[in-house]
């Protein structure tokens, strides 16, 4: 019999090289339970979580668990369905009508998780006689809707509009639709699109564009609509995809739009068609976190507050950041040993970030990637900071 996994054998090599190298295994911690948005309970002490995307803190909103509590002794604890089925309840179709409301659009459609939100609506918007420009550094969710659809993928240099509008100038003859796709904040480095420029690019070559605001909805805009919002181009922006699993701090994704072709969409997307929906209560907890992140513009306010600190911190601590002072600060290292040896070690003074490693890193180096909160207090920050340094200072930067 073949073996199966033959086929990942430079994988499992890899893998076990990172774990032999390691005294824990990076990609298996386990927060055995949080304390608070900014505090959990790591291999048995309190840890500082710098590394959840739980930009708000709202992921222990006491509003958004009593909603879901009400809701699930009263509705049940899921739907047992997908939306063209029997999964669309009135909460579902309440949550749309909140959320095109909030962004201004005309329409909206919810996913049971933000990277099916991507490769759902990709995956809808364009075929194979289409071609997708897509920023190099996009998330993978992005890339796997590219994949679905059969589209044509141009790759642009990352945040270059330059080289966006260069190659949309070689496709003038092209007959199908064009679509670019760029993030609004990019999970990895925290850098922040230029989407004003690329929106009057996407006019002059007749190509539609759609901003994946993941990691800026809540986060940015006069109220936290995101970077279009910010850059006072969202009436320029066809279709704005985002997620539940940061700002509200539960789990669900969507995509806004004023196209009357959703319609369509709910018909061919397949990511959409063939899911469960969400839970109930999974939706009255994110519509209470809306309503908590609409009515408390206090905590946009003080998360980039905090973004400054830990940015400003880091690199006053000698570390390698990123320009951009956005939620998602960054540190870059020049060794995967390195890497490894450093995160241990916040992890064993008490503080946890994401060790993220070639090549899902956008330059093949790896980073050590930190998440703030609104809701860290400036003493855990600057805890954070004093722990970098010093073990900076260890190994010689």
């Amino acid at each position: 019999m073949t073996d199966i996994f033959a086929k990942h054998a430079g994988l499992r090599a890899a893998y076990e090289g990172l774990t032999a190298s390691s005294p824990r295994n990076p990609f298996e911690v386990v927060i055995e339970r949080p304390l608070s948005a900014t505090v959990g309970i790591i291999e048995g002490r309190e840890t500082l979580l710098f590394g959840t995307n739980n930009y708000l803190g709202l992921s222990q909103s006491h509003r958004a668990a009593e909603a879901a509590i009400d809701t699930a002794r009263t509705m049940g604890v899921g739907t047992t369905g997908s939306r063209i089925a029997n999964g669309t309840f009135g909460l579902h179709r309440a949550l749309e009508e909140k959320l095109a409301r909030f962004f201004g659009k005309k329409h909206c459609m919810v996913f049971s998780t933000g990277y099916q939100a991507n490769l759902g609506t990709i995956s809808a918007l364009v075929n194979k006689d289409d071609v997708l420009l897509l920023d190099a550094d996009s998330h993978a969710s992005i890339y796997d809707g590219a994949k679905l659809s059969g589209a044509q993928v141009i790759r642009f240099r990352h945040n270059d509009p330059v080289d966006l509008e260069r190659r949309l100038g070689r496709l003038k003859a092209h007959t199908g639709a064009k679509l670019i796709i760029a993030e609004g904040i990019y999970s990895m480095t925290g850098n922040v699109a230029p989407l004003t420029e690329f929106t009057a690019i996407a006019k002059r070559h007749g190509a539609y564009i759609l901003a994946d605001e993941a990691h800026s909805f809540g986060v940015l805009g006069a109220t936290g609509r995101g970077v279009a919002e910010m850059q006072g181009c969202e009436s320029e922006i066809d279709f704005i995809v985002g997620t539940f699993s940061k700002s509200l701090g539960t789990v669900g994704g969507y995509c806004v739009t004023d196209h009357d072709g959703v319609d369509l969409m709910r018909l061919c997307s397949r990511p959409y068609m063939f899911t469960a929906s969400l839970p109930p209560e999974i939706i009255a907890a994110t519509m209470a976190a809306l309503e908590e992140m609409e009515e408390r513009p206090e905590l946009r306010i003080k998360l980039q507050e905090n973004a400054e600190r830990l940015h400003s911190g880091l690199k006053a601590a000698g570390l390698a950041t990123g320009e951009h002072v956005s939620p998602v600060v960054a540190v870059t290292l020049e060794t995967v040993e390195e890497a490894i040896i450093f995160w241990n070690a916040l992890l064993e003074n008490g503080v946890y970030v994401n060790l993220s490693l070639p090549p899902a890193t956008p330059d093949n180096r790896p980073l050590l990637r930190c998440s703030v909160m609104a809701a860290h207090s400036s003493e855990e920050i600057d805890k954070a900071v004093a722990v970098f340094g010093a073990i900076a200072k260890q190994l010689g930067h």
